[in-house]
């Protein structure tokens, strides 16, 4: 229905070999192997890697000091560099000072966890992992 079905050649030795020899002559044919590398004349700029671990590469050289501020300001956070925000998204945190500094001696702000006998007796026994025993 699809077209006539060819029956399948059957292949003997021979002919294997035959395909798989003009096979070989073409990939030799076409095969080019590279054993001298060079700078591509056509490319305008030539550039060439230096060793990492070179003497002569690794020599002191003096320090750019615009360079370094220009760094050192890249560096810095938005509100150090900025006097107010630049966009939307950084007016969410912009002012992230609390509004009351926290003591931790105020009663009124902090309460932290208070152990007395009986408390400190069933917290003992649930970090041992014992369940309630009356469930």
């Amino acid at each position: 229905m699809a077209g006539h079905q060819r029956e399948k050649v059957v292949l003997d030795e021979v002919h294997h070999n035959q395909i798989l020899r003009e096979l070989y002559l073409r990939e030799l044919r076409t095969q080019k192997l590279y054993t001298e590398y060079h700078v591509n004349p056509l490319r305008k700029v030539h550039t060439i890697t230096r060793k990492p671990m070179s003497w002569h590469d690794n020599l002191e050289e003096p320090a750019d000091a615009r360079f370094l501020n220009l760094i050192h300001h890249a560096a810095q956070g938005p509100r150090k560099k900025y006097p107010e925000t630049q966009t939307e998204s950084q007016e969410i945190g912009w002012d992230s000072e609390p509004l009351v500094n926290p003591e931790r001696n105020d009663r009124r702000l902090n309460h932290f966890r208070v152990y007395n006998d009986i408390t400190l007796y069933k917290a003992k026994l649930w970090s041992l992992g014992e369940d309630n025993s009356r469930k």
